[in-house]
C-alpha cells in the first residue's frame, strides 16, 4: 500500500500530525504555566505586620498580663498585641518587662 502513495504525501501527512501534536503540547505547557503561576500567587506568604509590643498572659481563669515584650521577641508566649501607649501603661503599673528584649528601653522608659 505504501508503494501506491507517493513518499512526499506521506511526509506531508506526517508533518501535519506532528504539527497538531506540537500545538497540543504548547496548549498543555500554557495551561501548566497558568496553573503554576496561580499556585505561586496563592502560596505567596505575606509576613504579618510587626505588632510593635505584645503582652504575655497567665494561664487559667485569671489570665492577667505578667510580662511586656517587643513584638518579635522569641521569649513571648500566650501573647496579645498592644499599642505602645498600652505597653507603657502596663509597665508603669508594675507588669514586668522582658529581660531579653527590653521593651522598657525600646519605649524610652529607662
Amino acid at each position: 500500500m505504501s508503494e501506491s502513495v507517493p513518499r512526499l504525501e506521506l511526509l506531508l501527512f506526517l508533518r501535519r500530525v506532528q504539527q497538531q501534536q506540537l500545538e497540543q503540547t504548547d496548549r498543555w505547557i500554557a495551561a501548566e504555566e497558568q496553573r503554576a503561576a496561580s499556585v505561586a500567587r496563592a502560596a505567596r506568604v505575606v509576613p504579618p505586620a510587626d505588632p510593635g509590643f505584645v503582652v504575655s498572659h497567665g494561664i487559667g481563669q485569671d489570665r492577667r498580663p505578667f510580662e511586656v515584650h517587643v513584638g518579635d521577641c522569641r521569649m513571648a508566649k500566650r501573647t496579645q498585641p498592644v499599642p505602645p501607649v498600652e505597653a507603657r501603661r502596663l509597665l508603669g503599673e508594675g507588669v514586668e518587662a522582658c529581660q531579653f528584649c527590653r521593651p522598657d528601653s525600646e519605649l524610652g522608659m529607662l
